[in-house]
Formats: C-alpha cells, structure tokens, sequence
C-alpha cells in the first residue's frame, strides 16, 4: 500500500494558494484515475483505490504530521512508500524536484511530517512557488498563502501535469 499526502491548508481563503499546491495536485491526480470521492477520516480527506491511499491533511499545513501518522499507523504504511507533495520557495515557479531522504528546509509541514514519522526517508514532489515576480515584498507567510496570478496559472497548469506524470510513475512501483 502507498499513500500520496498533498500538503495544504483547508478552508475557502486558502483555495489557489501557493501552499496548496499540493491539495492542487492530488484533486487533479484524483480526477484523472478515477479515484472515488474524498471522504473524512484519520484528520484527513482520503480517497482509496486499490493500493493506493491519496489524503488532504485537515489539520492545518504545520501540523501535516498529525494526518500522516495517523494514516501510517492504521493502514501499516512505511515511510518509504509515502509521497509528499508540496510548495517549496526555494525553486522557480513551474519547476518541480523530487527528492528523499532530506530535512525541510524551513518548510513547517514536512518538518512536522518528519517529527511525526521519526524520520526523513520518504518521497517529496516538491513544487516552486518562487515566480520572481519584483512586484511582490513582504514576508514568506504572505508569500506562501498569496493566489497565483492568471500569468502564473499556466506555469502552474504545466507543473500539475509533470507532477501527475511523477506520480503515475511512483505509485506503480
């Protein structure tokens, strides 16, 4: 059994954010395989599929950690055969990195992940958020739950189709 986890944050004032890009993934994901509806369990919403687990944390993105122990723990889930998909400021708009076995970064979902699971050695599809747009100043709290302009969708639209093409790949292995 694998899990994808798409790392956000619920409610309405958080849809098209940069820190939902993974909710943005896994719904899309989702629609293409066929995948019934999410429900809520385990602090999450999960759609199962054969061996597959996907889930949109409802605990808030820094306390991820929570949903996917939970999840884990009841399904018997290893580390190694869970997928993380999420925002990272550090790569370009459009980009995406896959990576394992590393720490967050700063990122505070994939800290608390670590935290919760006791360990680092899982997937990540990593997906920049960083458009180098000039025009933005301020914090990386307003960074992260800014919405992405219509220019930056379609980088966006771009990367959620790489991303899918990643996950395919991965939870078939």
């Amino acid at each position: 059994m694998k899990l994808i986890i798409g790392l956000g944050n619920y409610g309405e004032e958080y849809e098209e954010t940069r820190h939902n890009y993974g909710f943005m993934v896994v719904d899309e994901f989702l629609k293409r395989n066929n995948f019934p509806d999410f429900k809520l369990d385990y602090s999450s919403l999960l759609s199962i599929n054969n061996n597959l687990i996907i889930a949109k944390p409802q605990t808030y993105m820094n306390n991820s950690g929570k949903a996917v122990k939970e999840i884990s723990n009841y399904y018997k889930i290893l580390p190694e055969d869970i997928i993380v998909i999420h925002d990272d400021v550090d790569i370009e708009l459009g980009k995406i990195k896959e990576s394992q076995d590393r720490g967050s970064a700063g990122h505070n979902g994939i800290k608390s992940i670590i935290d919760s699971l006791g360990t680092k050695n899982f997937k990540r599809i990593r997906m920049g958020i960083n458009s180098q747009d000039e025009s933005f100043t301020g914090s990386l709290e307003n960074l992260v739950l800014k919405k992405f302009s219509k220019n930056e969708k379609i980088l966006v639209d771009e990367a959620i189709e790489d991303a899918i093409l990643i996950l395919n790949k991965l939870w078939k292995e």
